[in-house]
């Protein structure tokens, strides 16, 4: 059915013509024909290759089968390639596809979500991953992952990407965004030409898809699932982040790069030593663009992109993904995609209805009470007694840390992730958490964006933040994979600010608004000036995350 063109962002509009999306794949692809795009029509730089000798193999390498190259040591591809998933029998492998998020997705909640495109001849979507060719080894990971059908987002923008289309695409949280992406590259790469070093290389690696995300937690995430989308495809996923040492991530690098997932300012620094160069890179994504930029990463982002020797917009792929639509990315997505499709998935900017939304008045000094009565009747509630996965947001690190310090005490596990814990102490906490080992995560909203943390049942905005945006991407961690998921927030005087866009926001999805806070609706849209900002002091000092 056609799309519904409805919505045509600012930069789109009275755009001039430009040139047809790329052809479609040669008959010689071995495995036939499809709707994907042959890389090696895309436009891009070419290399004088020299003596950079691909072994064995060959283009449209269904499956990943048959070469690798010599900078990898002459292993053999499959045999000597490490088990993402266990330790190398098949049971563990299975077992660790089971843990997918995919497993148990309620798919019937997604069908009313609306969707719309805009822009120059929009590729159809599809309804099944089978009517796409993304090649044996891959549709076998995706079969093992349990991705039973695409999520919207992934029926709209895997057929854009692989017809070679540049994508803006704004979606909820938890809409399988990761797997958007990843599926077109990681095909794409294993039926492309063969990678190659430009002569004269020396000890830079040349890697042909770069992802960008925010954070450290986010570019590990999107490494682990490449890692098992990748899983004998001959396709290398790479991960580079700061906040841990560099010389494992340098090993790792010279060990062979197919797909880069980097953080931006890690990325510069390995690009001004030139031990990575973007003179290969077919494909970009950003993920979560908009917080990359909210955390003020846009000179190192235009650096990278505009400045280091990466090929010009339509002579590569770019993929920008976001959950929101302000200025500051529409000037990016003109500035860094051409002739692209628009793709909206849900009203951008907007909480699902999937997720219950509660909120509560509550003073500060009756916070961690009322907090407490939450809790246990949680626990209460389940049905084997335990405690549901909930997390809780504060306003400030201090506050993280005390309050996790008087769970504990009151007899509920707790952990904390903010800004001042290590990599290793972050991680720790994360897999302490997924697991239910300390089933409450007190976080600042270093948590709050794109981090996948499946079967989280309950979020609570101890402390609010000051831009409706945050309580989006903060609620967002739940009613994740088309699950209904619980948001509690504590409001009191001090989110006076936020109390005229969190009430319209509950009615766009169809919840219960309070009186009261209707109340202070009202009296924020006639002006009161005297209201203090979002966020309240009841998580204790610190500031930043």
């Amino acid at each position: 059915a056609p799309t519904k063109q409805a919505y045509v962002p600012p930069h789109l509009r009275n755009q001039r013509a430009s040139s047809s999306s790329n052809a479609p794949a040669s008959s010689n692809d071995r495995v036939g024909q499809s709707s994907f795009t042959n890389v090696s029509q895309l436009p891009g730089p070419r290399f004088d290759y020299g003596n950079n000798r691909y072994v064995g193999g060959g283009h449209g390498r269904s499956g990943g089968g048959g070469g690798g190259w010599p900078n990898r040591g002459g292993r053999g591809p499959r045999d000597l390639e490490v088990n993402p998933f266990a330790n190398g029998a098949d049971a563990e492998i299975e077992q660790a596809f089971e843990a997918q998020e995919n497993t148990g997705l309620n798919f019937d909640a997604y069908e009313d979500i609306p969707v719309e495109t805009s822009g120059k001849d929009v590729p159809p979507p599809v309804i099944t991953f089978a009517e796409i060719d993304l090649g044996d080894a891959l549709n076998l990971n995706i079969q093992r992952c349990k991705y039973v059908k695409p999520t919207p987002v992934q029926r709209y923008a895997i057929p854009i990407s692989l017809a070679g289309r540049d994508l803006m695409a704004c979606a909820q949280t938890g809409s399988g965004k990761t797997a958007a992406f990843c599926f077109p590259i990681i095909s794409g790469i294993m039926r492309g030409p063969p990678p190659m070093r430009p002569r004269g290389a020396r000890s830079a690696v040349y890697p042909l898809a770069l992802i960008l995300a925010p954070t450290r937690e986010l570019s590990m995430q999107i490494h682990d699932e490449a890692r098992k989308f990748a899983y004998q495809t001959n396709v290398r996923v790479v991960v580079v982040y700061g906040g841990a040492p560099i010389n494992q991530q340098l090993y790792e690098l010279q060990r062979g790069v197919d797909i880069l997932v980097a953080t931006p300012g890690r990325l510069v620094d390995l690009l001004e030593r030139a031990k990575v160069s973007l003179q290969a890179i077919r494909y970009l994504a950003l993920d979560e663009a908009d917080r990359m930029l909210d955390m003020g990463f846009e000179p190192q982002i235009r650096k990278i992109v505009e400045q280091m020797d990466m090929p010009a917009r339509g002579e590569r792929q770019t993929l920008l993904f976001s959950a929101t639509f302000p200025k500051e990315i529409q000037r990016m997505a003109a500035d860094f995609l051409s002739n692209y499709i628009f793709l909206a998935v849900g009203r951008v900017g907007s909480s699902t209805d999937l997720i219950v939304q509660r909120v509560e008045y509550v003073l500060e000094s009756d916070k961690r009470s009322h907090l407490m009565d939450l809790l246990h009747a949680q626990r209460e509630n389940d049905i084997v007694g335990n405690q549901s996965l909930t997390l809780v947001f504060v306003e400030t690190k201090k506050g993280a840390d005390s309050l996790e310090n008087w769970l504990y005490h009151n007899g509920f596990p707790a952990t904390t992730i903010h800004g001042d814990r290590t990599q290793q102490e972050r991680e720790i906490a994360l897999r302490s958490f997924k697991t239910g080992k300390t089933p409450i995560l007190v976080a600042t909203d270093v948590a709050a964006r794109g981090l996948d943390i499946p079967h989280v049942s309950h979020v609570i905005n101890f402390d609010l933040p000051n831009d409706i945006d945050d309580y989006v991407h903060r609620i967002g961690r739940t009613g994740r994979a088309g699950k209904t998921g619980l948001a509690t927030a504590f409001f009191n005087d001090n989110n006076t600010s936020l109390a005229k866009p969190l009430a319209d926001l509950m009615h766009e999805a169809n919840q219960e608004v309070p009186d009261w806070l209707t109340r202070y609706a009202s009296r924020a849209s006639y002006g009161n000036r005297s209201r203090r900002g979002g966020g309240g002091g009841g998580g204790g000092g610190g500031g930043g995350y």
